[in-house]
């Protein structure tokens, strides 16, 4: 069990208890985040992100860490989320195994990990743990908060359970509820760590841990996270030997299984197992509806902010064009000026962490009308 804090990183402490919605509380809990820009004197200049669900709050190198962040090219000085504007805030997801509490996190009850005992996870107690960063650091109103994948959905979840909190809301290639498709791909994830033997209920540890099922986990992930035409594009049938080897007559093949092997030997010992259950399924159980005791259309009719703007792209089948058209109908519905994005970028999924000039020229476009 192993957490993966960023050097950097400071700390806000949340209520103890911290009561969760689906039940138990968490005590001496805490959020992760990092920040760039200066707050101005009046407080009104703050941008907060929440994130996917595997980022931790580097989004971008600062003096403390220059390591390059997961939006480097997003956020900084003259950047679309310019820092000689913005004072910009990244929180760790609770549930987290990046500094924010989470399975993997001490359960100071015991002196043990979490691990399983950890309360059920939903995307309203991130929000409203969000939240608790935002007035630690003496923040009113925020100008705008953007929220990217799983961060969308915690940024609805957000602005409905503390109306007012924002002026303005960037929706990127989020969701306001969990399609069947996309639950079911997470169920097939979840399902690949709990049979690895090593997952051991959730009682594994550095020597024993269920590789296996996080790899196909990862693996399964990434193919959602791009389109079919980037795949077809970016490896064809390129083949890495056009010998059989007999002693492994089903091994890789193609160029395509060993970027996806590659990818996922890289994640896989960066990021708990638990943690990512947790995660996983608090998405699924998510709908902005049941969450506002409505239904999903009247839930985003009920969110009021200024402006807003939704962005996505037509090759996503994760979180798929239709769920930004419903964010920006919904929030149009309750007076917002909110507009569609909709970018033709091949990449899927993942076009707002690499389509930088299309998703940035958007983002861009949008905080300077905020200002």
């Amino acid at each position: 069990m192993t957490e993966f804090v960023p050097p950097g990183t400071s700390f806000v402490e949340l209520p103890s208890p911290f009561p969760m919605k689906r039940g138990g509380a968490l005590r001496k809990a805490r959020m992760a985040f990092e920040t760039w820009g200066r707050l101005d004197a009046t407080c009104s200049n703050a941008v907060l992100l929440l994130t996917g669900l595997s980022p931790n709050a580097h989004a971008a190198r600062s003096e403390a860490n220059p390591e390059p962040g997961w939006w480097e090219a997003m956020i900084g000085p003259g950047k679309p989320i310019d820092t000689e504007r913005w004072f910009v805030v990244c929180v760790n997801t609770l549930g987290s195994c990046k500094g924010s509490t989470g399975p993997a996190s001490t359960n100071p009850d015991t002196g043990e990990p979490y691990r399983l005992d950890f309360p059920p996870l939903s995307i309203e107690d991130g929000a409203r743990a969000a939240a608790e960063v935002v007035r630690a650091l003496g923040i009113e109103q925020l100008a705008c908060v953007i929220g990217c994948s799983m961060g969308g959905m915690s940024a609805l979840a957000l602005l409905a359970q503390h109306p007012g909190i924002a002026r303005a809301h960037i929706n990127v290639s989020g969701a306001a509820r969990a399609l069947p498709f996309s639950i079911a791909i997470r169920s097939l994830q979840r399902e690949a760590i709990r049979l690895d033997p090593n997952w051991n209920g959730g009682h594994y540890d550095d020597a024993h841990y269920p590789e296996a099922g996080m790899r196909i986990a990862r693996k399964l992930g990434v193919v959602t996270y791009r389109s079919s035409l980037e795949w077809d594009g970016r490896f064809g049938r390129v083949r890495l030997d056009s010998e059989q080897r007999p002693d492994d007559p089903f091994g890789f093949e193609f160029q395509v299984e060993s970027y996806l092997e590659g990818h996922a030997k890289r994640f896989i010992r960066q990021f708990d197992p638990n943690c990512y259950l947790y995660l996983s399924r608090s998405m699924d159980w998510f709908d902005l509806g049941e969450c506002c005791g409505t239904d999903t259309a009247s839930a985003l009719a009920s969110i009021r902010v200024e402006r807003a703007l939704a962005l996505g792209v037509s090759t996503d089948i994760l979180f798929p064009l239709q769920q930004q058209e419903e964010i920006a109908l919904g929030l149009a519905r309750g007076g917002a000026d909110a507009q569609l994005a909709a970018l033709g970028s091949p990449q899927g999924h993942d076009a707002f962490l690499v389509d930088i000039e299309n998703f940035g020229h958007e983002i861009r476009g949008f905080l300077d009308r905020c200002r």
